[in-house]
């Protein structure tokens, strides 16, 4: 499994979910990952940021292309969307995307000992993404 194809499945799933084409563009042609936050808007990652998903990338041998930052009463998150090293698991990820959800690592900012990986509920809004619940 090479990082390549990692990302030709990443910027599948990036048009699965309707972001905006300006953060498909940066990431498939300058690996650039945008986060959503504030309802949907898009930004880019912060330095900080950065380095939490290169850790997980690392650690995970996983490709992350997109993040949700958002603040709850358990902490601030981050949800790395990220395709994993298990191709074999890629269609099941598919038929989630079109249901709303996605296999996420959320990292807890607040309490690491909170973070975890898990399914999360998301839908697009102004060219980005929210979390919602599963449904």
């Amino acid at each position: 499994m090479t990082r390549e194809y990692q990302k030709q499945e990443a910027i599948r799933r990036m048009k699965m979910l309707k972001l905006h084409e300006n953060p498909i563009r940066e990431f498939e042609k300058e690996d650039v990952i945008n986060q959503s936050e504030h309802g949907g808007m898009l930004y880019w990652l912060d330095d900080k940021q950065k380095e939490y998903v290169k850790e997980f990338e690392t650690k995970h041998n996983a490709v992350v292309y997109h993040v949700i930052h958002n603040y709850t009463d358990m902490g601030e998150m981050l949800a790395f969307l990220y395709v994993s090293a298990e191709e074999e698991e890629w269609e099941y990820d598919h038929d989630d995307l079109k249901y709303g959800c996605v296999c996420a690592y959320v990292m807890n900012l607040d309490d690491e000992w909170c973070s975890e990986f898990g399914s999360i509920g998301i839908r697009p809004q102004f060219g980005g993404l929210v979390r919602t619940d599963i449904r």
